[in-house]
């Protein structure tokens, strides 16, 4: 079954699905789903709590062997599995295989990139969409993200003038998680007060310290010194590097479906009318998906997927290295001049 966001509280209240599908590239939407997934998941009874992170080297009998083993024990559990390229790969048969008769003290959770086309076709999806639940995710489109924004605040008991959210929607061009971490800090700094421009151009004057997205645009860019810097603020301030993986790794997967779609096609694809199909209306952000294209190579864009899951392991304690390591060795890989190594599709 495939349902709306707006759908997911009125169906969590009806019972439990035995496997979610949470997918798309909006990490905050994503992450606060997952939330109320997880917080229902408690409340009846699914307390211990499994999760696995399926990188390219994942072992999936991994998860097998935990499907057959947790019949063994009396306690509810939930399995989570992170699926960072939206696809199952090896883990089809086992996913398949857990759908076909799922346990009653399971609750499965795969969380994933947006899904293709070719991935819906698949036999575990059809069983998915017999058996669970999906919750595909899209992106706010940007003639809405004001209204969302204004919504957001006032859930949050921010009272912002027109021209103040006219100010942020401005600066934040549509990014959810940039939009989140900015209501978060006007909250403190505002009180009760009502934010107009004059408290958001404070609070930017307050707040020294760079931001994640700042550190985005450096690195698609190759601006490697600057990169570095912001990410030593950030590692120093103990920024939780997460946001910025999920964000990074979907315009990275957009510039790398940008650069095969014009070397296929003859002439090659108008990259705006591209990246419009695929949400992006923002120009800036626009600006450096397509820089990134033509400037990386795919052997190179391939190499920043791996870096990426490394730090993202990193982040969730499956690394001895920090997490900030590999972030830094990404940003010298984005940095590197293209060796024009081979594109062909």
């Amino acid at each position: 079954m495939k349902i709306q966001a707006n759908q997911l509280e009125q169906q969590l209240e009806k019972g439990l699905s035995p496997v979610y599908l949470v997918s798309g590239d909006e990490a905050l939407l994503v992450q606060e789903s997952c939330d109320r997934i997880r917080k229902a998941a408690r409340n009846a009874g699914y307390q211990d709590r499994l999760t696995f992170h399926a990188d390219p080297q994942f072992d999936w009998n991994r998860v097998g062997e935990e499907f057959s083993a947790l019949s063994l024990f009396a306690e509810k559990r939930r399995i989570e599995i992170h699926l960072p390229s939206g696809k199952l790969g090896d883990g089809r048969a086992v996913i398949e295989h857990f759908l076909q008769d799922p346990p009653e003290d399971i609750i499965l959770i795969l969380i994933s990139a947006r899904l293709d086309a070719a991935e819906t076709k698949r036999k575990w999806y059809k069983a998915l969409q017999q058996t669970g639940t999906h919750l595909p995710l899209w992106p706010i489109d940007a003639d809405k993200f004001p209204g969302w924004l204004q919504q957001r605040a006032r859930q949050q008991g921010i009272s912002l003038t027109r021209g103040a959210l006219n100010l942020l929607a401005e600066r934040l061009e549509g990014n959810l998680l940039a939009a989140s971490q900015e209501l978060d800090r006007l909250a403190l700094f505002a009180g009760d007060s009502t934010v107009d421009e004059a408290s958001i151009e404070a609070a930017v004057q307050d707040s020294s310290r760079f931001n994640g997205f700042e550190l985005i645009s450096e690195t698609l860019a190759g601006r490697a010194t600057h990169a570095r810097k912001i990410a030593g603020a950030l590692q120093q301030e103990g920024e939780n590097p997460l946001g910025f993986l999920t964000v990074l790794t979907r315009d990275l997967n957009l510039a790398l479906e940008l650069r095969i779609a014009t070397a296929r096609q003859s002439g090659g694809e108008n990259a705006s009318g591209f990246l419009k199909k695929r949400g992006v209306f923002q120009p800036q952000r626009a600006r450096a998906i397509e820089q990134a294209a033509r400037r990386l190579s795919r052997a190179q864009l391939n190499s920043a997927f791996e870096l990426c899951s490394a730090a993202d392991r990193a982040a969730k304690g499956f690394d001895s290295l920090p997490p900030w390591h590999h972030i830094q060795d990404l940003i010298t890989l984005l940095a590197q001049p293209d060796r024009r190594i081979s594109d062909t599709p």
